[in-house]
């Protein structure tokens, strides 16, 4: 593969680092110290076209693939991880499940507007005793005539105190559990019996919301079944692999600024009559942060290629979300370190960075489950296959 952009490619970065330096990284501090969405950003995101970024010119997308959606969280989480968190998951899993799993009129009713940003995504997978475990989910979906009654409640979901469309998981057949049992719908947030409950108090994407959604004899059309009924987990799990390359490029992005932010203070910090910069352990730190950085950077776009011409990508999403998030995790507390007390305070970015880039190992899959698909895959190309 030929690591360089095409011209199209780069004019969009262009584009999007400058809508980020003047939109988005202005409100970063301000929508943290606030617990607030920056929805005064929103509607410039939509102004832009920037929430339907990966998906086709005829859905109301930009057409631009998984190597422009990279490009596009890169560039927000070198700025600000809570908005990069909003549009992963509005594009990323939430509209992403109706564009892989979608039949053509789901895609024109639901997708259309997701990717216009007319309307806004979420996905609700995580219950209060599934996460890591997703097969072990207990909301119920139960047919009833042209309908599903869905009961149940999901935890921890992203964009889920005002997303309008969310792609829900729910049991239809508990006997078969996650093979065959398990149907994925779109539900709307105006359905009866569909509510928010807690607002989650986070320690970091403070600028994010983190919602409860209670499913209390939600009536769902059998029209919005996403995907085939029983084969819900396959449509999640397909949604999940694409967003974990693209929270791969936010962390590569928020590593990035670490890495800028250390050198910057390296060159003018001056301790024991000399700058940072001439220590060697101020040296060996920032050379570990540019090689895993430009590592990460190499397998995030490989890997975008990968989805953008149709090949197998399961495993290298894992690993992007597994590198990613460690090493964003680990270059931001090495220029902590090497900013001393001044990184530590609350009026310098870093200590909102180093909280925000902790949730990276944590969310869509933890990482102890992405080096379980890892193995497994790598198992699988060698002809073993793991056993649940």
């Amino acid at each position: 593969m030929d690591f360089s952009f095409p011209p199209e490619m780069v004019a969009f970065r262009r584009m999007v680092r400058e809508f980020a330096e003047e939109e988005v990284r202005p409100l970063a501090a301000t929508i943290d110290r606030e617990d607030r969405v920056p929805w005064e950003t929103i509607p410039k995101l939509r102004q832009a076209g920037l929430l339907g970024v990966p998906f086709p010119q005829k859905y109301g997308g930009a057409g631009l693939g998984e190597m422009g959606y990279c490009i596009l969280l890169e560039e927000m989480g070198r700025v600000c991880t809570s908005t990069a968190t909003f549009i992963g998951a509005h594009i990323g899993i939430g509209a992403m499940a109706i564009y892989l799993g979608g039949t053509e009129e789901q895609k024109q009713r639901y997708l259309v507007p997701l990717a216009r940003g007319e309307k806004l995504a979420a996905f609700a997978l995580t219950e209060p005793g599934a996460g890591s475990d997703a097969a072990a989910i207990r909301t119920r979906a139960v047919r009833d005539g042209d309908r599903y009654i869905l009961n149940g409640t999901k935890i921890y979901i992203t964009n889920g105190s005002f997303a309008d469309i969310i792609s829900v998981m729910a049991v239809t057949d508990p006997a078969l559990g996650a093979r065959g049992g398990v149907t994925a719908f779109i539900v709307e947030k105006e359905y009866p019996g569909y509510k928010v409950g807690t607002i989650e108090d986070k320690m970091g994407i403070r600028g994010s919301a983190t919602a409860e959604l209670i499913f209390d004899e939600v009536e769902v059309p059998a029209a919005n079944v996403l995907g085939q009924v029983g084969l819900g987990f396959v449509t999640f799990m397909q949604s999940l692999d694409v967003g974990r390359v693209t929270l791969g490029a936010a962390c590569l992005g928020g590593a990035e600024t670490a890495l800028e932010m250390a050198i910057r203070y390296a060159r003018v910090r001056e301790q024991f009559g000399r700058p940072l910069a001439h220590l060697q352990s101020v040296q060996f730190m920032v050379a570990e942060m540019a090689a895993e950085i430009e590592a990460l950077r190499s397998l995030v776009y490989r890997t975008a290629w990968l989805v953008d011409t149709k090949q197998p990508f399961t495993k290298e999403a894992g690993m992007c979300k597994l590198l990613g998030s460690e090493i964003a995790s680990r270059c931001v507390d090495r220029a902590m370190q090497i900013h001393g007390a001044l990184g530590y305070s609350r009026d310098f970015p870093l200590e909102r960075m180093l909280r925000d880039s902790r949730i990276a190992e944590l969310f869509e899959g933890t990482n102890e489950i992405q080096r379980i698909v890892i193995a497994t895959e790598l198992f699988r190309e060698a002809g073993v296959r793991i056993r649940p």
